[in-house]
């Protein structure tokens, strides 16, 4: 079955509630510019609507919720963005209750198939903010635990 990227385009727009620039382009992962307003989803060779649901359903969350403004520079970026990407999911989960299966359905299917590439990995060696991002996207289906210092 192929994903109908159009469809998905005027999903996104319909969820953010304004007429977001969607485009489809080869990158590696779907992204949003809060300043542009363009939202970009990865053209992947194999890939189901799930996966495409979560993907624009984390990027309206960012067209949403996440202010166009500079952050405070003493906070490393690596943590600003899990966090940012934790806080953004969670607000758009509670405006639109049924997208929590979209996002666990998502990422379970992100997890079978290794697209954190952690398969052969100890994740609880991992640094933290690495350890947080899969806690909150994939701790469903994988153990990941946090030290006393943590």
């Amino acid at each position: 079955m192929s994903v109908n990227l159009e469809v998905k385009g005027n999903v996104a727009r319909l969820l953010a509630t304004e007429n977001l620039i969607v485009e489809n382009k080869r990158v590696e992962t779907a992204s949003f510019n809060v300043d542009t307003r363009v939202l970009t989803l990865p053209l992947w060779q194999r890939s189901t609507d799930e996966i495409y649901d979560l993907l624009v359903a984390h990027e309206v969350s960012h067209a949403l919720f996440t202010p166009n403004e500079d952050w405070d520079p003493a906070v490393p970026h690596q943590f600003l963005n899990v966090v940012e990407d934790v806080r953004v999911e969670k607000l758009i989960k509670r405006k639109f209750a049924g997208l929590s299966k979209t996002f666990y359905r998502g990422y379970e299917q992100f997890y079978e198939e290794d697209f954190f590439e952690i398969e052969g990995k100890d994740v609880d060696k991992m640094n933290l903010a690495d350890k947080i991002n899969l806690y909150f996207k994939i701790g469903s289906f994988l153990p990941i635990s946090f030290s006393e210092e943590e």
